[in-house]
């Protein structure tokens, strides 16, 4: 239960600190992302995509936003611990559903690191 408090409380962390990548805000899309760990990878996946959808409802409430679009868009890997993952780090493949595109990438700390990207339009 502490590590998936501790998952969560980074996740929301890496959320607000990401950078919005895409077009600027006032084109009416842009992308978001989430990252999570976890000692599995359906528990990283799952956590990267919880803090995606509370950093979508917290724009979205920031910006006074109604209906928005969201669609798979991926993201830079927004890792905890290090400056960049290398290519030989990241675990395949991806998960791409409708509403995210999820990479996993070896942790320091946690064995699976996840980010995941949507693009929001309103």
């Amino acid at each position: 239960m502490a590590s998936y408090v501790r998952g969560l409380a980074l996740a929301l962390i890496a959320a607000g600190l990401c950078v919005a990548q895409g077009a600027p805000a006032s084109a009416g899309c842009i992308g978001l992302s989430g990252t999570a760990d976890g000692f599995d990878k359906e528990t990283a996946v799952s956590r990267a995509q919880l803090a995606l959808s509370d950093y979508i409802k917290e724009y979205k409430a920031a910006k006074k936003l109604g209906a928005v679009t969201v669609s798979a868009q991926r993201a830079e890997p927004q890792p905890y611990w290090r400056p960049y993952v290398s290519d030989n780090m990241y675990y395949h493949p991806d998960i791409v559903n409708a509403t995210s595109y999820t990479i996993c990438w070896q942790g320091v700390v946690s064995p699976y690191v996840c980010t995941s990207g949507a693009k929001i339009c309103w």
